[in-house]
């Protein structure tokens, strides 16, 4: 699926032989995200890429100079193995920064943070928090961190994993499972909009935080994606994206408190 883009300038440094160069030279980003987690990212009744990741993976290619934004579907499982297979050049679809994934792929500096909540159907008064879940059906994305939490923090839990988080939580809504480990924007967002009945429940599981992944050593490339990220903060575009998809938040004020040491 592409989006076509005002094409700015496309002046480059020919010496780069790096993601920058290659994709002004093509006109072209190739950004994976998962198509199937809203807000964050979902399919229109088109079939287009909208939602959060969506504009800003558009906002981006436009400040990059790169004309066209070719959106790729995949999923946590399948974008590290993307990434180094050259099938996408950059993943925009809420990855956390963790220290086992920069082993393999390169980490923009933050564009969001998440909170991921534990939610459970409207009529399940029996779980009020984490210490309710062992021994319970678990449904998570497959590749996530949520579904590292279940298996290593959850006693005896029978993970159970989908694809995409709206599969998961559909299944958690037509009782196949006790509970999933989603972000709370996007549980909030599905019960809302797609009438399932479930609610988040006891405090926040997770606090985490987002970055854009990509090739490793793509020097050229980093400093260009860190430097629009922040003239997004700076002149309140990310403010715009996220209280338009994220219930209000202000994204530039929840990112202006993360501190260097929690991603670099």
């Amino acid at each position: 699926m592409s989006v076509l883009l005002p094409l700015m300038s496309l002046g480059c440094s020919s010496g780069d032989d790096d993601v920058l160069a290659r994709a002004r030279a093509s006109g072209t980003l190739r950004v994976a995200l998962t198509e199937a987690n809203p807000p964050w990212n979902f399919l229109d009744g088109g079939d287009h890429p909208v939602g959060y990741d969506a504009d800003v993976a558009n906002e981006l290619a436009r400040r990059l100079r790169i004309g066209r934004v070719d959106f790729v579907g995949s999923d946590f499982a399948s974008f590290v193995g993307g990434i180094r297979a050259d099938r996408f050049d950059i993943v925009i679809s809420g990855q956390t920064i963790t220290a086992r994934r920069r082993t393999q792929v390169d980490f923009s500096r933050p564009y969001a943070v998440n909170e991921v909540s534990i939610f459970i159907r409207q009529d399940n008064d029996a779980i009020a928090g984490v210490k309710d879940l062992a021994g319970k059906k678990i449904a998570v994305s497959e590749g996530t961190t949520q579904a590292d939490f279940a298996r290593t923090g959850i006693p005896e839990a029978d993970v159970r994993t989908y694809k995409n988080a709206t599969l998961g939580l559909t299944d958690l809504a037509q009782g196949r499972a006790d509970a999933a480990l989603i972000s709370r924007f996007q549980g909030v967002y599905l019960a809302q909009n797609k009438g399932l009945p479930v609610k988040p429940v006891g405090p926040t599981l997770q606090r985490e935080v987002l970055g854009m992944s990509f090739r490793k050593g793509s020097l050229p490339f980093k400093q260009a994606v860190d430097q629009a990220i922040n003239a997004m903060i700076a002149d309140g575009t990310l403010s715009t994206f996220s209280r338009r998809w994220l219930n209000g938040i202000d994204m530039a004020a929840e990112l202006r408190e993360v501190q260097a040491s929690q991603y670099s």
